[in-house]
């Protein structure tokens, strides 16, 4: 079984394209299956290439994140590999500010809802300034 090994890691970014590999040998040929550990393989965004050799999940986010194991079966036996994946996130907004208007003495409220990973810090600042 390619990779070598029990266990593995990949890191993708989130919203690319993850792509996992496993290349058996053996005959009667061996047939490959995948399964996430714990979870279940998004529906809608997972493809199977090269004989289910590649597993492609398209528009990773960090729930994707996880242990995918590729098992590859024939009549004499069966073997499989783990391959731990992290997803990754620049920042992005889930809430982002808007623009206020107040009138002198008027109090509001600005709002700044951000996710990454790893989690980003969140600065406030006026003309430039940190508050």
């Amino acid at each position: 079984l390619t990779p070598t090994g029990s266990t593995s890691t990949k890191v993708e970014l989130r919203g690319n394209v993850l792509l996992l590999e496993c290349i058996a040998a053996g005959l009667p040929t061996p047939v490959i299956r995948w399964i996430k550990e714990g979870g279940e393989l998004p529906a809608n965004r997972t493809f199977f290439e090269n004989f289910k050799k590649t597993l492609k999940i398209i528009d990773v986010s960090e729930a994707d994140s996880g242990n995918y194991k590729c098992i590859a079966r024939n009549t004499l036996g069966s073997v499989h590999h783990v391959i731990s994946v992290t997803v990754k996130a620049a920042p992005y907004w889930i809430t982002a500010p808007r623009n206020l208007v107040l009138s002198p003495g008027e109090d509001g409220t600005l709002i700044c809802r951000a996710n990454g990973n790893p989690k980003p810090r969140i600065s406030w600042l006026a003309n430039g300034v940190p508050i």
